[in-house]
C-alpha cells in the first residue's frame, strides 16, 4: 500500500510523502513544519514512546481497518512474579502521541467500538452498492443444519449432566458458562455422530456441484469452531474419502503450461489451515507445517489449477484473504457481527463465470447474518436470499423452456438409444433457430437456468425427470453457443453424460473440430476436404452457424496481415447475416432460402481464400499486396485513375519504407521516427506520381496496416 502512495506524489499533491520506519523518524519529520506532508507508518511504531509528538490541530490521522486495534484504548492489567504490569492498546499511544488530530477511520465492519473512538459514520460504501457496481457477487444462503441435527438422546443426555451438577452444588452462573463455552461448541458441535452426518452431506453437496460443474474452480472452504473439531472433521473426510489425501500436482487430465508446471507443487486435495499449537499431536502438529509451509498452501489454493481444492479453517483466511474463484464457503461455527461479515465476504469476489457466492450453514447462524448485514450493510430484504429462491428460479425457467419447446418432440432424448438421443439433440439445434426471437428466447432461458442450478444444483426439491431437462437444454444451448461464439464456456459446465453425447453428434457430422479447445480451429478450413465436411450438414440453421463462425475467424486472422481488406469481407459478410436474420422474422421462411443464404456464406468464404492467395499471381508479398489494396482504395474513394502496374511497383517501395522504420523496436511508439516515416512516404508517392489527396490519410492507413502486421508477424 505505502509503495502506491509513494508513487502518486502528483496525484496527491504533496511531494511529501514519506515511508516512516520508526516513532523517531515521524518526531523529526514533524518538527519544525506547520503544514504539508503525507507519513505512512503502522500503529505498533506508536508504542516505542510516551513523548509527545506535535500538539499541531492541523493533522489528520487515517486509520485503516477501524475495528481492531485503531480503537483500543483500554489499559490492560497483568499480574506477573515480579508485580503489577500495566500496559494501554495501541491506539492509547496513537492519540497521546497526536493530541489535537482529527481522527478519520476506514472499516468495512464499524463496531459500537469505531463509532465511540471516530464517532459517527460520514460515509459508508456498502455491499449492495459494491455489487451494483461490478466490484463484488451477490451472495446466497443455503441452511442446511436441519440435516445434521443432533440426536436428541445426545441433548437430553447433556441436560442431565448439567443438573447432576447442580445437585453437587455447581451455582447458576457456572453452569450456564459452561453451556456457553463448551456444550454449545465442543459437546455438541464436535459430536462425532454429527460431525460424521456433516462429512456425509457436505461430500454430497461439494461432489455434486463438482459433477454439474457448478462452481467455477471446485475451490472451497470449510469453517470449524475450533482446532480439535477441525482435525476431528479432517480425520472423517479422509476415512470417507481417502484419495483426498494423496498428493498430486493438479486435477487428473489438466492440460499444463511450463509456468504451471514451475508454480504448481503436490499437494492433497484437502489441508488444514491453522498454526501449530506444543499442545497439537504429533500427527496434527506435523501435518499443519512451517510458517513458510502455510505461505505456500495460501500460493497454491489462490491457483485455480492447484489440486488443493478444500481448506479446513478455525479463524485463519478468515479475513484479508482473497482468492477471487473461490465461490462456496461452508460454516460451521458460530460467528457473529463483523466477524460474519468478514467470513462470508471470502466468496464474494468477482471472478469471470462466477454469479454468485454460495454460503453453506451447518450451524444456524441465519438469523445472526441477516442482522449483520442489517447493522453493516445498508440490505433492505428481512433476509438474506436463499437458495430456495434458486430452486423457484430453476422450476420457473423449466416452464418457461418447455413452452418455447412445446412444438418439438423430444422424446427420443429421454427414451432412443444413444444414436437417436444424439440426433434428437442436433435437432433441437436446429428447431431453436427457426427464428431470431426464439433463438434469443431459449439462450437468455437456458442461460438464467444454469445460473441459478448452479447454487441449488444438490437441492432434493429438484427431481431426476427436471435434472435430464436441465441437460437436455444445456446441451441445445451448448452446441448454438459454440457454432456462434467459438469457444463456449457452458461446454465445460455440462454434467459429464450431455458432454459425451455432444461429442458424438458432432462427430457424426464430420465436424468434431468446432469442440477442440480454445476459441480457434486447428485445422484448413479452406481445403476441400473440410468444405465436403461442411457441406454434409444437413440442417440449414446450424449450417449457416457454422460457415459464419468459421468466416469470422478466418476474417479476423486475415486482418492481421491485410487490415483494409479485411474490413471489406467484415462488411461483406454483415450483409448476408443481416439478410438472414431478417428474413428468419417470416413465418414463412423457407428451405429454399435457407440454402441461398448457406451458399452465399460458402461463395464469400471461397472468395475469401482465393483473396488470400491473390498476391503471388501479382508477383508481389502478403505485406505488399496490403499496402497495395490500401493504395488502390484510395484512389477508388477519391476516383482518380492510377495504374495496375504502378500499384504493384508503389506498393513494393512503401514496404521498402516501412521496413527502414520498423527495424527498431518501439518505432511505433517513437514520434520522431513515425515523423521521418510520414515525410519519406509522402516523398515515395510523390516520386511515383500518386494524385494528390489527403496525405495524412494515407499516412494513416499505411501507418496502421504496418503497425498490425508487425505485430501479428512478430
Amino acid at each position: 500500500m505505502s509503495e502506491n502512495f509513494l508513487s502518486s506524489k502528483n496525484f496527491i499533491g504533496d511531494n511529501k510523502i514519506i515511508d516512516i520506519g520508526s516513532r523517531d523518524e515521524l518526531k523529526e519529520a514533524l518538527t519544525g513544519i506547520t503544514s504539508g506532508g503525507v507519513f505512512l507508518t503502522t500503529i505498533q511504531k506508536f508504542s516505542e514512546g510516551l513523548d509527545l509528538l506535535t500538539d499541531r490541530c492541523n493533522v489528520i490521522c487515517i486509520s485503516d481497518e477501524a475495528h481492531r486495534s485503531q480503537i483500543n484504548l483500554n489499559q490492560k492489567v497483568k499480574i506477573t512474579d515480579k508485580g503489577v504490569e500495566k500496559k494501554y492498546g495501541f491506539a492509547k499511544y496513537l492519540h497521546d502521541s497526536l493530541p489535537n488530530a482529527t481522527y478519520v477511520g476506514f472499516t468495512g465492519t464499524p463496531i459500537d467500538g469505531t463509532i465511540e473512538v471516530f464517532g459517527d459514520v460520514v460515509d459508508a460504501y456498502t455491499m449492495t452498492e459494491s455489487v451494483k457496481d461490478g466490484i463484488t457477487v451477490n451472495l446466497v444462503y443455503d441452511g442446511r443444519a436441519a440435516k445434521v441435527t443432533l440426536n436428541q438422546d445426545r441433548i437430553q443426555e447433556i441436560e442431565k449432566y448439567y443438573a447432576q451438577c447442580a445437585d453437587e452444588g455447581t451455582n447458576d452462573y457456572q453452569i450456564e458458562e459452561s453451556q456457553k463455552a463448551v456444550a454449545k461448541l465442543d459437546v455438541i458441535i464436535g459430536d462425532p455422530d454429527r460431525l460424521r452426518a456433516v462429512a456425509n452431506d457436505f461430500i454430497n453437496h461439494y461432489e455434486t456441484r463438482i459433477a454439474e460443474k457448478a462452481t467455477v474452480a471446485g475451490k472451497a472452504m470449510f469453517v470449524c469452531s475450533n482446532r480439535y473439531i477441525a482435525y476431528d472433521f479432517y480425520k472423517i473426510l479422509i476415512e470417507l474419502r481417502p484419495d483426498w489425501a494423496v498428493k498430486k500436482i493438479c486435477d487428473d487430465g489438466a492440460i499444463l503450461s511450463e509456468s504451471d508446471k514451475k508454480e504448481l507443487k503436490p499437494m492433497e486435495k484437502l489441508q488444514m489451515v491453522m498454526t501449530r499449537s506444543k499442545d497439537d499431536v504429533k500427527e496434527l502438529y506435523d501435518m499443519l507445517g512451517t510458517n513458510e509451509y502455510r505461505k505456500e498452501l495460501d500460493r497454491q489454493f489462490k491457483n485455480i489449477k492447484s489440486n488443493f481444492k478444500i481448506a479446513i479453517v478455525v479463524d485463519m483466511w478468515l479475513t484479508g484473504f482473497d482468492v477471487p474463484c473461490l465461490d462456496t464457503i461452508y460454516i460451521d461455527k458460530p460467528i457473529q457481527q463483523h466477524s460474519l461479515i468478514q467470513t462470508i465476504s471470502r466468496v464474494n469476489r468477482v471472478y469471470e463465470g462466477k454469479d454468485k457466492g454460495l454460503i453453506v450453514d451447518y450451524i444456524g447462524i441465519k438469523n445472526n447474518m441477516n442482522v449483520a448485514l442489517k447493522k453493516y450493510t445498508n440490505y433492505k430484504s428481512d433476509e438474506f436470499e436463499g437458495v430456495e429462491q434458486s430452486v423457484i428460479i430453476v422450476k420457473d425457467q423449466l416452464e418457461v423452456l418447455s413452452q418455447i419447446m412445446c412444438n418439438f418432440n423430444s422424446h427420443d432424448y429421454f427414451y432412443g438409444s444413444p444414436k437417436e438421443q444424439l440426433e434428437c439433440l442436433k435437432r433441437g439445434v436446429e428447431y431453436v433457430q427457426l427464428s431470431e426471437e426464439m433463438e434469443l428466447r431459449f439462450m437468455a432461458a437456458v442461460k438464467r437456468l444454469k445460473q441459478a442450478f448452479n447454487l441449488c444444483s444438490s437441492d432434493a426439491s429438484i427431481s431426476d425427470t427436471e435434472r435430464e431437462y436441465i441437460g437436455f437444454y444445456q446441451g441445445i444451448r451448448s452446441i448454438l453457443f459454440k457454432l456462434t461464439k467459438g469457444d463456449a464456456p457452458d461446454t465445460a459446465q455440462m454434467n459429464e453424460r450431455v458432454r459425451q453425447m455432444l461429442e458424438g453428434a458432432i462427430q457424426s457430422d464430420g465436424i468434431e473440430e468446432l469442440f477442440e479447445t480454445g476459441k480457434h480451429i486447428n485445422v484448413d478450413i479452406f481445403s476441400d476436404e473440410y468444405i465436403d465436411k461442411i457441406n454434409r450438414i444437413q440442417l440449414p440453421n446450424t449450417k449457416i452457424k457454422l460457415l459464419e463462425r468459421l468466416l469470422s475467424q478466418a476474417i479476423d486472422e486475415f486482418k492481421k496481415v491485410n487490415k483494409i481488406k479485411g474490413i471489406e469481407f467484415t462488411d461483406r459478410m454483415k450483409h448476408v447475416v443481416d439478410e438472414y436474420n431478417n428474413r428468419r422474422k417470416d413465418a414463412a421462411y423457407a428451405n429454399e432460402v435457407l440454402d441461398d443464404v448457406a451458399e452465399q456464406l460458402s461463395q464469400l468464404l471461397a472468395q475469401l481464400k482465393e483473396e488470400k492467395n491473390s498476391f503471388v499471381k501479382m508477383g508481389i508479398d502478403y505485406e505488399e499486396k496490403a499496402f497495395y489494396d490500401i493504395l488502390a482504395t484510395i484512389a477508388k474513394k477519391y476516383e482518380f485513375e492510377y495504374p495496375d502496374d504502378k500499384l504493384i511497383v508503389l506498393s513494393r517501395a512503401v514496404k521498402k519504407v516501412v521496413d527502414d522504420k520498423a527495424k527498431y523496436t518501439d518505432w511505433s511508439q517513437r514520434e520522431d521516427i513515425k515523423a521521418e516515416l510520414k515525410v519519406d512516404l509522402i516523398l515515395v508517392l510523390a516520386d511515383n506520381g500518386y494524385p494528390p489527396v489527403p496525405k495524412d490519410e494515407v499516412f494513416k492507413e499505411i501507418f496502421e496496416q504496418a503497425e498490425n502486421f508487425k505485430k501479428y508477424s512478430e
